[in-house]
C-alpha cells in the first residue's frame, strides 16, 4: 500500500524547467537517464514530467503517465497512484495526462521531436534503458509516421518488412535505413533524423548510417549485401503497405460538460451543459468533466473541491470512460482551476484568467510565442545532479578551456582568440571545449557549419573533426551544430558575446563585400543564453520583443523594442561593444530618428502588434497540419510548435483566435490547398466554443510570410528553407560521410563471427568466398553447413563460382549440383 511516506519518492523531483522521466520498477519510481528519453519498453509504465517557464507568468507543469501495451494491471495502478501523489506534491498545479502506447497526445509527442521508440520487454526482462557507446546491438525498427514518428522493435526478418513503411536495421556501429517504395519524402526525412538521433544519443556519434531505396535496391549493392548478411535471402514479395492509424480528431463540435461526484459510494455523472460552454458554469467547489465526443475526456478540479474529490479525479475519468464503453486508448487530461490546458480553454466561448485585465486583456503571449526565457543555472546543482545536466544539455557552467579552428583550404587553421565568438556564415569551425569532471579531462567538439560554406568545407569539417577525435583517443563528444541552431551550452561558452554573421568569412586578410548597414537581433537575458544573429537589414526584420543592433556607416544604433526586459537591454549593450567600437546611440521603439529608417531602406511593417507584449493568453495559438499524403485528407495538431514544424509538402493552419492563417508549402498539392480552405471554414463552423464564422482566414505562401504570421514563431528564420535540410540533401550528406567499407568491416567484426542462426534465424549469411573454398570442415566459419556452403555466397559470387544462377542451380539434379560444387572447391 502507498501512503504519505511515499513522498520520499519525490525527493529527487527537480522543479526547474525541463523533462524528467521515471519508470515503475517493483512498484517504485526509478529515474530514466536522459540518453534513454524517447525509448519506451512495451512491458512497462512511465511517468513523464515536463515543466516549462513562461515569461513573468510562472511555470506550466504537465504530468503524463504512459501505459505500455504489455504492462501489468499492477504497474498501471501504481503509476496512476504516483501521478496523483506527484500532482499533490507539486501543489496541484500540473495538468495530468493519461497516455496509451500508440495513441499518445500531440503534447506528449512534442517532447520527443525525433520520435518514440517502442522496445520489446521491460523491467521483468532485466532491461537497461540505454547504454551509451555500447555497440553490441542487433534490432529491426519499424518506423511509422510523418509528423509524429514511432518506431517499434520487430523480428529481425524480411517477414517484418512491407512496401509502405521504413525500417531501420540497427547493428550497433552501423544503421541501414530501408525505405519502402511507397513511403514519401517526409517519412524518409523523419526516419533519417531518428537514425541520426540514435547514432548521436546512444552511440556517441560513432555509427555509420546508410540509406537504401526499396524501389531501387540495385543502386545500393554494398548496403544490400549487409542487409542480406543479417536478414538472409529474401523469399517472395514483400507485403503491401499497412494503412496508417485513423486520423487525429483535430476538431469536434459535440462537447458536453458534466458535474462528477460520488454519493453513497456510487459515481454520479450529471450533465450541466452542451456547447458553446461558458466559464461561469464552473464552480470552484466542484469537479467537472468535459467530454469531446470520446476523442478526449478532460477533468477540471475546483480549488475548493474536497481533497478526496480532487484525489479521485483521474479514477473517475477512467470510470466514466468504462461506463461509456470508450476505448482504453481515449486521451484523458486532469487539471486544477487556474492551471487549465490550452485545449480545455478552447472549448469555451470566452475565457478570462485570474488577474486578467478587461477587454482583450492578455490575448497574446510573449513568453510562449515570441521568445522563451532561459533560466540561469546554479552551477553547484549541475555538479551535484548530473541527470539535470543531461536533461538541460549543460555539462557545466561553460567556464572550461576553449580552442577554435576554422576550415581553410580544407585544412585546420587556428582562430585568433581575440575573435572567439564571431562566426561567419561562409565558414566552418571546430570548437573544442575542455572541462573537468572528477579531476578527469572531458571534451566536447562542436562542428559549426555556416549556411553559406561550400560542400567541400562541410565535408572537410567532418573529416577534421574525426582527426581531432582520434588525437584525443575518441574522448570528445562530437556535436554537429547547424548555423542558427546553436545548443544552449554552445551559447554559454562565449559569455554573452556570440555573434553570427549571415555570410562572409573570418579568414585573416579576406575582404568581405561591403554590405552597407548591418542589422543584428539580440536574444538572451544573461551570459549563458545570449547570441546576436545577423538578419536582413530591413525594417521588416524588427520585432517588438527584442533588442536590435544596427551598424550603419558612422554610427551603431541600439534599438530597444517595447517588449524587451532590462536584462535583455544589458546584454544588447554588451554585444554592441564587441560588434562596434563606434559610439552607440540608444533608440527606443517609436522614437526612432529619420536616419535610423534611412539606414534600413525605409520604414515598413514589422512584428510590432501591441498584443505581442502581453502575457500568457487565455487562447494559446494552435497549429494544424493539413495533408492527404496518407491517401485521405486529415488535420493533425502540432503541439509546442516551431517554424521547423511548417512542412513544405503540406498546408498548415495556424489559429490565433482572432485570425486563421493558412500557410501553403511550396510542394503542397492542389487538392490539399483546396481542401485546407474548406477545412478552415469547417474548423470555424464546428468549433466547440461557437467561434465567429466570419473570423478572417488569411492565405500565406511559403517565402512570403507577413510579420503578422512570423511574429507567432520564436526566432523566425527567413532562410530556413534554403538551409539544405531536405531529405535528398540529408541523404547525400550521409552518403558522402558514410564509409561503406567501414560499415562492412564493423559488421564483420560485430556479427559475422556469430552463428548465422543467432543473427537471422536461418542460414543465408553472405561470406567472403575465400572462407569457403577448399576449406576442411574444421576450418569453416562457425555455423556453416559443409554440404551447403553455396548458401553463404552472394548472388554475384554464386554465379561467378558455379557458372549459373541460384534458381537454375536448384533445378539441376543432385549429382550435377555436387559436380559443380566440387569444381568450385565448395564440396
Amino acid at each position: 500500500m502507498m501512503n504519505d511516506d511515499n513522498k520520499d519518492a519525490f525527493r529527487n523531483v527537480n522543479q526547474k524547467p525541463g523533462l524528467q522521466i521515471w519508470t515503475i520498477n517493483n512498484m517504485q519510481m526509478v529515474s530514466v537517464p536522459a540518453q534513454g528519453f524517447g525509448n519506451f519498453f512495451e512491458g512497462d509504465c512511465y511517468i513523464v514530467l515536463y515543466i516549462s517557464q513562461n515569461k513573468n507568468s510562472g511555470q506550466t507543469v504537465d504530468i503524463h503517465y504512459w501505459i505500455g501495451n504489455s504492462s501489468s494491471q499492477d504497474e498501471q495502478g501504481a503509476a496512476a497512484i504516483y501521478v496523483t501523489q506527484l500532482d499533490e506534491y507539486l501543489g496541484g498545479k500540473p495538468v495530468q495526462h493519461r497516455e496509451v502506447q500508440g495513441n499518445e497526445s500531440p503534447r506528449f509527442r512534442s517532447y520527443f521531436k525525433n520520435g518514440l521508440i517502442y522496445k520489446k520487454g521491460g523491467v521483468a526482462s532485466g532491461f537497461h534503458h540505454v547504454d551509451t557507446n555500447v555497440y553490441n546491438v542487433l534490432r529491426l525498427l519499424h518506423v511509422k509516421g510523418r509528423k509524429h514518428v514511432t518506431a517499434s522493435e520487430v523480428d529481425v526478418s524480411w517477414n517484418s518488412f512491407n512496401n509502405g513503411d521504413i525500417f531501420l536495421l540497427d547493428m550497433g556501429k552501423a544503421i541501414v535505413q530501408w525505405n519502402g517504395p511507397q513511403s514519401n519524402r517526409r517519412e524518409k526525412l523523419k526516419a533519417v533524423l531518428l537514425a541520426q538521433d540514435i547514432r548521436d544519443r546512444e552511440r556517441g556519434g560513432r555509427a555509420q548510417i546508410g540509406v537504401v531505396e526499396g524501389g531501387d535496391e540495385k543502386a545500393s549493392p554494398e548496403l544490400m549485401k549487409i542487409m542480406m548478411a543479417v536478414l538472409g535471402q529474401r523469399a517472395g514479395l514483400l507485403r503491401d503497405a499497412v494503412p496508417d492509424d485513423k486520423p487525429d480528431q483535430a476538431q469536434n463540435a459535440n462537447v458536453r460538460l458534466y458535474h462528477v461526484f460520488e454519493t453513497s459510494g456510487n459515481l454520479v455523472v450529471q450533465e450541466v451543459a452542451t456547447q458553446p460552454l461558458t466559464q461561469d458554469l464552473l464552480h470552484s467547489s466542484d469537479c467537472y468533466l468535459a467530454d469531446q465526443r470520446g476523442s478526449i475526456v478532460m477533468v477540471w478540479k475546483g480549488k475548493q473541491a474536497s481533497k478526496e474529490e480532487r484525489k479521485e479525479a483521474l479514477n473517475r475519468a477512467i470510470g466514466y470512460m468504462k461506463a461509456k464503453n470508450y476505448p482504453s486508448s481515449t486521451s484523458v487530461e486532469v487539471m486544477t482551476e487556474g492551471g487549465e490546458s490550452a485545449m480545455f480553454k478552447h472549448l469555451f466561448k470566452s475565457w478570462r484568467d485570474t488577474n486578467q485585465t478587461q477587454g482583450l486583456g492578455t490575448t497574446y503571449s510573449v513568453g510562449k510565442i515570441a521568445k522563451v526565457d532561459q533560466v540561469k543555472f546554479d552551477v553547484m546543482t549541475l555538479h551535484a545532479r548530473p541527470e539535470l545536466a543531461a536533461q538541460q544539455r549543460m555539462v557545466d557552467d561553460a567556464s572550461g578551456e576553449v580552442k577554435i579552428w576554422r576550415i581553410e583550404n580544407l585544412e585546420l587553421a587556428e582562430v585568433n582568440p581575440r575573435t572567439y565568438g564571431q562566426f561567419y556564415g561562409g565558414d566552418c569551425y571546430l570548437v573544442l571545449y575542455k572541462y573537468q569532471r572528477s579531476n578527469q579531462d572531458q571534451y566536447i567538439l562542436y562542428m559549426w557549419q555556416g549556411r553559406h560554406a561550400t560542400k567541400d568545407e562541410v565535408t572537410a569539417c567532418a573529416y577534421q573533426a574525426v582527426n581531432i577525435d582520434n588525437k584525443y583517443n575518441g574522448a570528445p563528444v562530437l556535436v554537429r551544430v547547424v548555423m542558427g541552431k546553436e545548443p544552449r551550452h554552445f551559447l554559454a561558452i562565449f559569455k554573452g558575446k556570440l555573434i553570427i554573421f549571415e555570410g562572409g568569412t573570418g579568414r585573416p586578410g579576406a575582404v568581405n563585400p561591403d554590405k552597407g548597414a548591418r542589422l543584428f537581433q539580440v536574444r538572451g537575458t544573461n551570459e549563458l543564453n545570449t547570441k546576436a544573429t545577423e538578419v536582413l537589414a530591413r525594417a521588416s526584420s524588427l520585432n517588438t520583443n527584442d533588442v536590435f543592433l544596427l551598424k550603419a556607416d558612422h554610427i551603431c544604433y541600439l534599438w530597444y523594442g517595447k517588449g524587451c526586459s532590462g536584462d535583455e537591454r544589458e546584454m544588447g549593450r554588451a554585444v554592441s561593444d564587441v560588434l562596434s567600437k563606434q559610439d552607440k546611440q540608444v533608440v527606443m521603439e517609436d522614437q526612432e530618428p529619420a536616419e535610423f529608417w534611412v539606414a534600413l531602406g525605409g520604414k515598413a511593417p514589422y512584428a510590432s502588434d501591441k498584443r505581442l507584449e502581453r502575457e500568457e493568453p487565455p487562447h494559446s495559438p494552435r497549429l494544424f497540419e493539413c495533408s492527404n499524403q496518407t491517401g485521405q485528407f486529415r488535420m493533425t495538431e502540432v503541439d509546442d510548435f516551431a517554424q521547423s514544424d511548417l512542412d513544405v509538402d503540406d498546408v498548415m493552419l495556424l489559429d490565433t483566435w482572432e485570425e486563421i492563417f493558412l500557410w501553403v508549402g511550396n510542394s503542397a498539392n492542389q487538392y490539399e490547398t483546396k481542401e485546407a480552405w474548406n477545412s478552415a471554414q469547417d474548423y470555424l463552423r464546428t468549433h466547440p466554443a461557437g467561434r465567429d464564422p466570419d473570423t478572417p482566414i488569411i492565405f500565406v505562401k511559403q517565402g512570403y510570410e507577413p510579420p503578422t504570421f512570423t511574429g507567432w514563431f520564436n526566432a523566425w528564420d527567413p532562410h530556413k528553407w534554403s538551409g539544405g535540410n531536405s531529405y535528398e540533401e540529408m541523404k547525400k550528406k550521409l552518403s558522402d560521410a558514410a564509409s561503406i567499407s567501414q560499415i562492412t568491416l564493423d559488421l564483420n567484426n560485430a556479427h559475422l563471427n556469430k552463428s548465422p542462426a543467432g543473427i537471422a534465424g536461418s542460414s543465408g549469411m553472405y561470406l567472403n568466398p575465400e572462407l569457403l573454398i577448399d576449406k576442411s570442415h574444421s576450418n569453416l566459419p562457425q555455423g556453416v553447413d559443409p554440404s551447403q556452403r553455396e548458401d553463404h555466397l552472394s548472388d554475384a559470387d554464386f554465379e561467378n563460382l558455379l557458372g549459373t544462377t541460384r534458381p537454375d542451380f536448384q533445378r539441376l539434379p543432385k549429382w550435377r549440383q555436387n559436380d559443380l560444387k566440387k569444381k568450385a572447391g565448395l564440396f
